[in-house]
């Protein structure tokens, strides 16, 4: 590891703790040329997923875009943020346990509008409105009714 300071190439590890909820470890480092001390993060290395588009197009999944339709569609609602967080994290480690590099944008939204049934059902008709692109209010009843079947 480079020293941020002088750029020495060896440095001793001080001490290593988890970070992250374990996610990652933070390591705090000195160097060995200028004794100033440093901190590192050494986290796992993951296979970049790709979400094909309806369109066909590709493009790295990105889990702000996922969040941040969740905040939309939880506007106004009691739902508290680290739930939000949580469920991306969820839902980024389904797909990334699935071992496959590509998956549709219809996996990923089929994920998000299961666990948001779950959680709070206005937000779950909200995104459901949006993701699945209600023509009408036919469309827009069905999944009403759709809904309360299930209760």
């Amino acid at each position: 590891m480079k020293c941020p300071y002088c750029a020495y190439l060896e440095s001793k590890v001080v001490d290593s703790r988890p970070a992250d909820e374990g996610a990652s470890i933070r390591r705090r480092r000195e160097c060995l040329s200028c004794h100033k001390r440093f901190t590192t993060y050494e986290t796992m290395e993951s296979l970049p997923l790709m979400v094909v588009k309806k369109d066909g197009s590709r493009q790295s999944f990105d889990r702000n875009k996922v969040l941040s339709g969740l905040i939309r569609a939880c506007e106004k609602r009691p739902v508290p943020y680290h739930m939000l967080e949580e469920m991306v994290n969820e839902i980024e480690q389904v797909l990334q346990n699935k071992m496959e590099r590509e998956i549709s944008s219809s996996e990923v939204g089929e994920l998000v509008m299961e666990r948001l049934k779950k959680i709070d059902e206005v937000a779950y008709v909200r995104f459901a409105s949006v993701y699945r692109q209600f023509k009408d209010i036919n469309t827009f009843m069905h999944e009403l009714n759709k809904l309360l079947e299930d209760k």
